[in-house]
């Protein structure tokens, strides 16, 4: 069973979604936060494709993450997926904050997005 902040989150998510949309040359970038590790991924809503994905999981992040704090490797985090999307020759995104309030690790990832240049 849910508890409220899981449906309150979800609520937030579904009135989010009806306005931000991603196509193939301003994907949509879509943040998880666990309470362990952060994801992100750039989504083509248009074709139903994920273009790029970066997480504190992925190996090359991994190995410079180790000893930081959560907020500095989300930061990390949105540098790398800015790097990868740069190399597909992206330069613009939306920002997807998923439900979850634009501050902390949410706020850090997306400001490392655009310190890797990506605008929103």
């Amino acid at each position: 069973m849910k508890n409220k902040k899981e449906i309150k989150r979800n609520r937030r998510v579904t009135r989010v979604r009806k306005k931000v949309y991603g196509s193939a040359e301003k994907p949509r970038l879509c943040v998880f936060r666990s309470l362990r590790h952060i994801y992100v991924q750039a989504i083509d809503d248009d074709n139903g494709i994920t273009l790029a994905t970066a997480s504190t999981l992925t190996p090359d992040v991994l190995e410079e993450i180790k000893g930081k704090s959560k907020s500095e490797s989300a930061t990390i985090v949105g540098k790398k997926v800015a790097e990868l999307l740069k190399n597909k020759g992206i330069a613009k995104a939306v920002f997807d904050r998923h439900g979850y309030l634009y501050h902390g690790r949410i706020k850090a990832l997306a400001e490392g997005a655009r310190e890797g240049g990506l605008q929103f």
